[in-house]
C-alpha cells in the first residue's frame, strides 16, 4: 500500500512538472466550474434546464447585448447555450469513452488472453467493424434510431470500442507471459481473477490516455451531428445544434458571425484540454518518452 501511494505521488510530481499538463488542467478546470455553476452563470429554464429558452420569434441573428451576451439566433439566447452545452459535452465525453474503453478492454482482454480460435474470431469482428468508417458509420446509425443525444450517444459507443480492443490486446499480449501472470497460473487461480486483478491493473494506462484524448473527437463527433440535423434535439443546449442555427446565415456572416464565434470557440478550447491532458499523460506514462 505504502509503495503505491509513494508511485502515485511521484506520478503526481512527474504530472504537474508538465507545462503541457498544467495547462490542460486549467483549461479542463474552468470548463468543470462551468458546467457545475451553470444555473447560476446563466440562470436555468424551469421546465427543462438542458432546453434553449427561447427569446424571440423572429429567425433573424441578434447582435450581442448586455441582456444576451453572445447573441441570439434562432430565437435561442447562445450564452445560455453555450454555458449549459458544457454540461451536454462532459456527459457526451465521459459516457461515451467510458463505455467504449469497458468494451473494448472487455473484448481486448479475453482475445488476447485464450488466445486461439477466440482470438481469431474476436478480432474478425473487429476488423468488420473497422472497415466501416467511423462518421459514416455514426451517420447511418443515428439515422436510423432517430434524433436524441441517447440515440448519439449509443450509435458512438458501437462504433467506437474497436481501438481500445486493439490496444489492450497487443498490451496482454505482452503482459500474459510475464511473471507475476505464470506465478498466478501456477498457484491455480482462475483465468477470470487474473485478467481483472493482475493482467488488465498492468496494461491500462495506455487506455486512459487514449480515453483522455479521444473525449474531445467523440465531442466533435455528436457536435457535428447535431449540425447535420441528426442529433440533439431542436433547442437543446448542445454547441452543434447552436452551430447548425447558423447556416441559414452563412452568406451573412457579418450578421451572425456571434453564432459561430463562441459556440465554436468553447468546443475548441474543451478538446484542446482533454488533448493536453492526454499528451501530458502519455508523456509519463509511456517508458520512451519518459526522460
Amino acid at each position: 500500500m505504502a509503495q503505491k501511494i509513494s508511485d502515485f505521488r511521484k506520478l503526481s510530481k512527474k504530472f504537474l512538472r508538465n507545462g503541457t499538463a498544467i495547462l490542460g488542467i486549467a483549461l479542463l478546470s474552468f470548463f468543470i466550474v462551468i458546467a457545475i455553476f451553470a444555473p447560476f452563470i446563466a440562470g436555468e429554464n424551469g421546465d427543462n434546464p438542458y432546453q434553449i429558452p427561447r427569446v424571440s420569434w423572429s429567425s433573424k441573428p441578434i447582435a450581442p447585448t448586455a441582456e444576451h451576451p453572445f447573441g441570439v439566433i434562432g430565437g435561442r439566447d447562445i450564452f445560455y447555450g453555450v454555458i449549459w452545452g458544457t454540461r451536454t459535452a462532459f456527459q457526451l465525453g465521459l459516457i461515451i469513452a467510458s463505455c467504449a474503453a469497458v468494451i473494448g478492454i472487455l473484448i481486448g482482454s479475453v482475445s488476447a488472453y485464450f488466445g486461439g480460435w477466440v482470438d481469431e474470431v474476436l478480432m474478425r469482428i473487429v476488423d468488420i467493424f473497422m472497415s466501416i468508417p467511423f462518421l459514416v458509420a455514426a451517420i447511418i446509425l443515428t439515422t436510423i434510431l432517430g434524433k436524441g443525444l441517447d440515440k448519439v450517444m449509443m450509435a458512438l459507443i458501437v462504433f467506437g470500442w474497436m481501438s481500445t480492443a486493439r490496444l489492450i490486446r497487443g498490451n496482454i499480449l505482452q503482459a500474459r507471459e510475464e511473471q507475476y501472470v505464470l506465478a498466478a497460473k501456477a498457484l491455480g487461480q482462475k483465468n477470470f481473477i487474473i485478467i481483472v486483478k493482475h493482467i488488465i491493473p498492468n496494461t491500462i494506462f495506455p487506455v486512459v490516455v487514449q480515453m483522455s484524448m479521444r473525449i474531445g473527437s467523440y465531442v466533435i463527433t455528436a457536435a457535428g451531428l447535431s449540425f447535420l440535423g441528426i442529433g440533439a434535439e431542436p433547442g437543446y443546449a448542445d454547441w452543434g445544434t447552436i452551430l447548425s442555427y447558423s447556416r441559414n446565415w452563412m452568406t451573412m456572416l457579418d450578421q451572425s458571425w456571434f453564432a459561430i464565434v463562441f459556440p465554436g470557440t468553447a468546443m475548441v478550447l474543451f478538446v484542446l484540454a482533454w488533448n493536453l491532458v492526454g499528451d501530458a499523460l502519455r508523456d509519463i506514462f509511456d517508458p520512451r518518452l519518459r526522460n
